[in-house]
């Protein structure tokens, strides 16, 4: 048996590692109402092989098999969608279970096959979706030299074929699938979107990395984002007053065919109105009329003798 006495370099053998993690298990498990089952919980390994099966299906010829012939693609697709469809069914099973603890009634034993056949229904508007975004990075990026490119490289289409498959989700009941997926996502291209967050069709993500979207905003149609974006709330709820509308409006609402310009912070429940642009770098808390312009001041160039004397600052501070 290992011994129970401290070691006198600060270490521990096996056997107090051991230990020392039972007991912050057991005092984690005591801070938690309501206590929850650790046996049943959404699997991240599952869920990321559901979104490649439901991209296959989605895109079977780009994303999928590509060698799939006409004749073969309804078989493929029908293929990948039963496939993903029986491990999406047991992963909702798995959270359901998880949030029973907190439930006033028990969850009808069909509600997670249910929750699919209902996510299987929306699998054409989300195709339909996507094709708008990839079409719409497309038109607004004339460096990408086909729409097939955007789908399979652009870090934005990745992003959205994610956001569309985890909105969807989210909507239906299961937030913990669905905010696996975005995370999936982020993971993959920097790009964080909560899956709560309404897109209206046509949205292009340009570059990407850094973009942040919260639960509670809307997006409408035909907005372009680049890199670094913040689509925030402007403090945590313990910190803010509850009402109903700093609990379920905490984020900006986007109108339709808005430009928003690297590194944009913009927080809490504003309103920016259709057709407005938002300059980079600037720091948002108000609303913006439709087709109002919103920039930083733009940055001063020196004269010969101050450049100088700026170089000759810096230069002594590095020294």
């Amino acid at each position: 048996m290992a011994s129970s006495a401290p070691r006198p370099d600060g270490g521990a053998t096996l056997g107090q590692a051991v230990d020392a993690l039972r007991g912050a298990r057991q005092a984690w498990r005591e801070r938690q109402q309501p206590a929850r089952s650790a046996a049943v919980f959404p699997s991240r390994g599952a869920v990321e092989r559901i979104v490649e099966l439901l991209a296959e299906a989605l895109y079977p010829r780009r994303l999928g098999l590509q060698r799939v012939t006409a004749a073969d693609e309804d078989r493929f697709v029908a293929a990948k969608l039963a496939a993903a469809f029986t491990e999406l069914e047991r992963e909702i099973d798995h959270e359901l279970g998880y949030w029973q603890a907190e439930a006033r009634a028990a969850f009808d034993p069909e509600q997670a096959a249910t929750i699919v056949r209902l996510f299987a229904g929306t699998l054409g508007d989300i195709r339909r979706l996507v094709d708008s975004d990839v079409e719409a990075a497309f038109l607004g990026d004339p460096a990408a030299g086909s729409t097939d490119e955007i789908l399979v490289c652009y870090p934005g289409a990745i992003a959205s074929l994610h956001h569309r498959i985890a909105h969807q989700l989210h909507g239906l009941g299961a937030p913990i699938v669905a905010r696996m997926i975005s995370e999936l996502a982020n993971e993959r291209t920097g790009i964080d979107i909560h899956p709560g967050a309404t897109i209206g069709e046509r949205f292009f993500i340009d570059h990407g990395t850094g973009v942040v979207i919260g639960e509670t905003a809307i997006v409408g149609s035909g907005v372009r984002l680049y890199q670094h974006v913040t689509l925030g709330a402007r403090s945590p709820l313990g910190a803010a007053q509850r009402s109903p509308r700093t609990r379920y409006a905490r984020h900006p609402i986007i109108g339709d065919d808005v430009v928003i310009y690297a590194g944009a912070t913009i927080l809490g429940p504003v309103t920016i109105g259709d057709g407005a642009t938002i300059g980079g770098n600037v720091w948002l808390l108000g609303d913006v009329p439709p087709g109002g312009v919103v920039v930083q001041p733009e940055a001063d160039l020196l004269a010969p003798s101050a450049a100088h004397a700026l170089r000759d600052t810096l230069v002594a501070a590095v020294v």
